[in-house]
């Protein structure tokens, strides 16, 4: 049932974040579907599941994106491991804990793409901290704590993977 799942998450996800979420933007600033999507795999499915879907979904993103080779593949995969290792050892994932979770990794997914552009002056870096990190945390911290709750509260996916859990 999960490889299902996750075959319809890598479908959908980066067809809609290429496509749709070109057109919408808040601010200059899109909500990042892919690694919504691998730290909610990971906080449900543990840190395999959730490093294996975000190693495919940044390798289908750096396919179809101009940027550098390998920076979505790690940056995707070490937010599914590190969400996966969050929610193996917490006891009970709250919305607060996840809206919390997803907002530093998010930044730290931003703060890569910063270091990838291989930016020399500081001034420039500071500029993207305050325009675009933050924001992007706050806006993937938004968009994954609702789409937490739609799935827990609404679909019942907490007691679906729950039962492939261990």
């Amino acid at each position: 049932m999960k490889v299902l799942l996750y075959a319809a998450v890598v479908l959908i996800v980066v067809p809609l974040q290429t496509t749709f979420l070109n057109h919408v933007s808040v601010l200059d600033v899109r909500p990042d579907l892919c690694l919504i999507a691998v730290c909610l795999v990971g906080f449900w499915g543990g840190e395999l599941d959730g490093l294996v879907l975000g190693i495919i979904l940044g390798w289908s993103q750096d396919l179809l994106s101009a940027g550098d080779l390998w920076v979505n593949v790690v940056s995707k995969g070490g937010a599914g491991f590190v969400a996966g290792l969050a929610g193996r050892h917490l006891a009970h994932i709250t919305p607060t804990v996840l809206l919390i979770g997803l907002a530093v990794i998010s930044c730290v997914s931003s703060l890569a793409f910063v270091y990838s552009m291989k930016v020399s002056e500081w001034d420039a870096v500071w500029h993207a901290m305050y325009s675009k990190v933050f924001l992007q945390g706050v806006c993937d911290a938004a968009v994954g704590t609702a789409a937490y709750w739609l799935f827990m509260r609404r679909l019942g996916i907490d007691d679906m993977m729950a039962g492939d859990r261990y």
